[in-house]
């Protein structure tokens, strides 16, 4: 039997501990191994390259100098990975993604697999490149080949240090650090590359070039190892919504490979029967005492608990500080079909003009308690034009804004600021267009003209336009009950990815009698338009609610 099987049919027969997304992918390899199409599975290629780590690789850290033995999940992957080929031999898997939770051997197998595609791969002048977002990342893996190189009297006869490099003069080619200065990576010629922690790039232009940099090779490979992370919206979002939609058959690619390890509910966290579904390699490479350490502290450290469930588990989090958990806010119902809303409630967040700025329309139906959102955002043009033209690629405040223009999440507004006159157009185009009416509309006063209010009451009415002072008088019982309609999953914004993106970066700040309001962190960057348009519009709903079941 091969590693192959004996470790995927255990995973499906529940004798090893696995998620749902490690039983799909499981029954998809075993499926291609016993019903071949146009790659079959040769187990001499497989175990070609396993039997090369083995024989000439060392252990770079901690028993250092020890042979290098694989164990049974990664032998298996390895299986998958190498060992589907056509009929000339060459590969079918030219990207692999791995999500598992840290300390299960990741940067030790990275390295071990990068110098068996160095020498064991059949190609001439391959690169190699390690890729991280810092340079420091980079280098891990770089240093893990260096050592393994250096313990080994075969790998340092045709392996050589230089000075940026590990060069192998047999067939010309080298192992590289590469850190994210995307500047420096144009015209690479990448046989293969390994992205350590995929979860801290903010620049999806940095993995695209990778990618691109492939496009000359016979059988390149793109090796991204990670655990989950606290950015969202980013490239690592966008690859495992990727591989889920494979997994669960709503997208296609036969030469992608995915193996997510992970938690199948956030309420496994501290059953230990559960923990080897995102931990492969516990008990044998990660210590399972270590890891219940880490769970007690989390449950007596309330600022830890995310980093536990993020890196040990890749139960998806945004930061500790922020006001909403990820799983809050992340709710996957979406407007019926059938709504046929009539009227609405709006909210609105008239931020500077040269930032971005957010509606919504707030909607409910008769014996139904969800509160639907519609949405619409703004952005000046020129914002987004004069950044993408400055030559930094990851796109203004680390977030797509031009891909969330195309998909019509947010609109551009020509010049270099947003005409507050953009809100009217947008609640008019919602009546005109959709029928559906907005009976009141709160907003924050201190952004809105007298001018432009005349113009919306003259077109929603004289009552129409509900100021809500921004503080926590007004703010804090309201945001605790949205806080809990959100946990709930209540309120449906038909996963709109600002939306998620803005709630995710509000935090609050409480005073001493336990009353909160909203606030931006740190980073300027991470905008909470979004959150403050919900919030306004769910004060006056609130407000209004007897008066607005009455006419629903």
């Amino acid at each position: 039997m091969t590693y192959l099987e004996e470790y995927f049919t255990a995973l499906i027969d529940g004798k090893i501990p696995a998620c749902e997304k490690m039983k799909l992918v499981s029954e998809k390899i075993l499926e291609d191994l016993y019903n071949p199409g146009q790659y079959h599975f040769d187990e001499e290629i497989a175990s070609r390259h396993i039997d090369f780590i083995e024989k000439f690789c060392k252990v770079p850290s901690g028993n250092v100098g020890a042979p290098l033995k694989l164990e049974l999940f990664q032998k298996a992957r390895l299986q998958a990975i190498f060992g589907f080929v056509d009929d000339n031999n060459l590969r079918k898997y030219n990207e692999v993604l791995i999500v598992e939770g840290r300390k299960n051997g990741k940067t030790t197998e990275c390295a071990a697999v990068e110098i068996d595609m160095l020498i064991d791969d059949e190609e001439g002048a391959p690169q190699i490149y390690n890729v991280a977002t810092q340079r420091e990342q980079a280098t891990l893996g770089f240093n893990a080949c260096h050592k393994m190189v250096k313990q080994s009297e075969l790998l340092s006869r045709h392996i050589k240090k230089r000075a940026v490099d590990l060069y192998c003069k047999m067939n010309y080619g080298y192992i590289k650090a590469l850190a994210s200065n995307t500047t420096s990576l144009d015209g690479l010629d990448i046989h293969m590359a390994t992205i350590d922690e995929l979860s801290a790039i903010k620049n999806r232009d940095l993995y695209d070039l990778i990618k691109q940099a492939m496009g000359a090779r016979r059988q390149p490979l793109l090796f991204c190892i990670t655990t989950n992370g606290f950015i969202r919206n980013g490239i690592f979002d966008s690859q495992y919504q990727y591989a889920s939609d494979i997994l669960y058959g709503k997208a296609k690619n036969e030469r992608f490979l995915p193996f997510i390890y992970e938690l199948d509910n956030i309420d496994e966290w501290d059953k230990e029967e559960c923990w080897e579904k995102a931990n492969p390699g516990l008990n044998t490479i990660k210590s399972k005492d270590y890891l219940r350490q880490m769970v007690l502290k989390a449950k007596d450290d309330i600022s830890f608990k995310p980093t536990v469930l993020v890196k040990d588990f890749n139960m998806p989090q945004n930061r500790a500080s922020s006001w909403l958990k990820w799983e809050e806010i992340e709710n996957h119902t979406r407007i019926p079909d059938d709504a046929n809303f009539r009227y609405c409630i709006g909210g609105m967040d008239a931020a500077d003009s040269i930032d971005l700025n957010a509606a919504k329309a707030l909607c409910m139906r008769p014996g139904d308690e969800h509160i639907y959102l519609k949405q619409m955002y703004w952005m000046p043009q020129e914002a987004i034009d004069r950044f993408e033209n400055s030559g930094k690629r990851q796109g203004r405040d680390n977030v797509p804004y031009a891909l969330w223009k195309d998909q019509g999440y947010l609109r551009t507004v020509p010049g270099n600021k947003v005409d507050k006159q953009v809100f009217l157009d947008w609640f008019c185009e919602l009546r005109d267009e959709e029928d559906l009416y907005t009976l009141y509309i709160g907003y924050d006063p201190w952004h809105i003209d007298d001018s432009l209010l005349a113009r919306f009451k003259r077109e929603f009415g004289e009552r129409s336009m509900i100021p809500v002072r921004q503080g926590t008088k007004t703010l804090s019982n309201p945001m605790k009950e949205m806080r809990a309609d959100m946990k709930n999953g209540l309120i449906v914004h038909n996963e709109n990815p600002v939306d998620k993106w803005c709630l995710a970066n509000m935090e609050v700040v409480t005073d001493i009698n336990g009353n909160i309001q909203p606030v931006k962190g740190l980073d300027a960057r991470n905008r909470i338009d979004g959150g403050m348009a919900l919030i306004d519009g769910y004060i006056v709903l609130k407000n209004k609610y007897d008066e607005y079941l009455s006419v629903i």
